[in-house]
């Protein structure tokens, strides 16, 4: 078990880039995997969920070449893919899993999805309820609600009008990916606009949609073409440096080519109500996608109340959001946020056990929490849980600490953002 001790900190100062979106690069082999013709990926995440993604994909019989900063991708096309001889195993990756129940429904083969101790406890049902509508056939545990879980496609599926009791980008593509596979329209609509990386993407590989409000409507057996496709750094990563500056006395940062889709740009909205200095430069597209650079000043931060369409374009930038709670002025009251639970860990938990131990006072709710800033935290010991976001976001609490902590668990970083450490000490000026 990796553990890193991490001690108060001066200003940050410097440039620096992230790494490539997750959910964007997930995406892109995805679609290219199904292309017909060769797709280029530039950029993408090389961290262990997007690699579990690609390992499904040429266990799935689809030639990938590593190209460098790119990888290659040699599409098979939408009936290409041939039955896996060996158990997928996801990782930690709720997205690898979730989006291959919505692929591999529209397979005529017999596959069998695993993960890790983490992803083996986080829900299925809310993809497998709509894809089993649709004609595909899941059996797991819990009732079919967990990994291990076995699929079995079929080759019509049956197109469905589905109304998602939840904003969720996965359930959506999920869906989506399913209907590329039917006879007829395929429409999604959803309480709240989630993240819009699959239909901004599905059409740049060929393949028509129509929105209308919080509607998707996908035609099925529409062919992909191959395309090359630049993947932006990731805002998810960028957040917890955007807070680190925020928070320390004297830091100036720059986080270069962050990709700032308007699904994703909640936590700019907060902290900037909350009264962080957060400016947005150089604003450009790439390959479809919103592309800016972010410039953070350390502020004073007030606590501010978090709830309704912010949420769902905020969600996986709360660990983060939470310390900077824990510096604010005066309360910050989050509801709302029950996904949180069913994250990598509970993620409501981890943030107020992690928070508390530093002399924080923190209320949970079913769906949220109540956090009473203060000037200065105390040192501790944290354990991650298992979860990348919840190590780097103590990790950044740490850095305002009276003292050395440790972060037990640390390797989970690894997830999605490898080089986190060489990040944090290129701004404090180490090494």
């Amino acid at each position: 078990m990796q553990i890193v001790n991490v001690s108060r900190s001066g200003p940050l100062q410097g440039t620096i880039t992230v790494p490539a979106d997750k959910s964007i690069t997930h995406r892109a082999i995805i679609f290219s995997s199904l292309a017909e013709g060769d797709s280029r990926v530039k950029n993408p995440l090389r961290a262990e969920d997007c690699m579990r993604t690609l390992s499904a994909f040429r266990i799935m019989g689809v030639e990938v070449e590593d190209a460098g900063k790119d990888i290659l991708i040699k599409g098979s096309g939408l009936a290409g893919l041939k039955e896996p001889e060996d158990v997928i195993d996801c990782g930690n990756s709720g997205t690898t899993a979730r989006l291959l129940c919505g692929l591999l429904s529209g397979q005529p083969f017999f596959s069998v999805l695993t993960g890790d101790a983490s992803l083996r406890q986080r829900p299925m049902d809310r993809v497998t309820a709509p894809l089993s509508s649709m004609g595909a056939k899941f059996s797991g545990r819990n009732r079919g609600k967990l990994l291990p879980m076995a699929v079995q496609g079929v080759s019509s599926l049956k197109a469905i009008r589905y109304v998602s009791p939840v904003p969720s980008a996965q359930v959506k593509t999920a869906v989506l990916l399913a209907g590329l596979f039917c006879d007829g329209v395929t429409e999604v609509v959803e309480p709240g606009k989630s993240r819009d990386h699959t239909e901004r993407m599905l059409p740049a590989y060929g393949a028509g949609l129509e929105i209308e409000g919080l509607s998707v409507r996908l035609s099925g057996r529409q062919g992909l073409r191959g395309m090359d496709i630049t993947v932006p750094g990731d805002i998810s990563s960028a957040a917890f440096f955007i807070v680190a500056a925020l928070i320390l006395p004297g830091s100036e940062v720059l986080i270069e080519n962050v990709g700032v889709n308007p699904t994703r740009t909640g936590i700019l909205d907060i902290l900037k109500n909350m009264g962080g200095s957060v400016g947005i430069l150089n604003r450009r597209e790439v390959s479809g996608e919103p592309v800016a650079d972010i410039h953070v000043r350390h502020s004073p931060l007030k606590g501010v109340t978090i709830e309704g369409d912010l949420v769902p374009r905020a969600i996986d930038e709360f660990p983060a959001i939470c310390v900077a709670a824990a510096l604010a002025d005066g309360e910050t009251r989050i509801s709302g946020v029950s996904e949180l639970r069913v994250k990598e860990s509970d993620r409501i938990a981890s943030m107020a056990e992690g928070l508390r131990s530093m002399g924080v006072d923190v209320d949970e709710s079913p769906d949220g929490m109540v956090i009473s800033g203060q000037e200065r935290l105390l040192p501790g010991v944290f354990e991650s849980r298992g979860d990348h976001r919840i190590a780097m976001a103590m990790a950044v609490a740490a850095l305002k600490a009276d003292g050395e902590s440790k972060i037990e668990n640390a390797g989970c970083i690894a997830t999605s953002y490898p080089g986190f450490w060489d990040s944090l000490r290129s701004l404090q000026g180490i090494g």
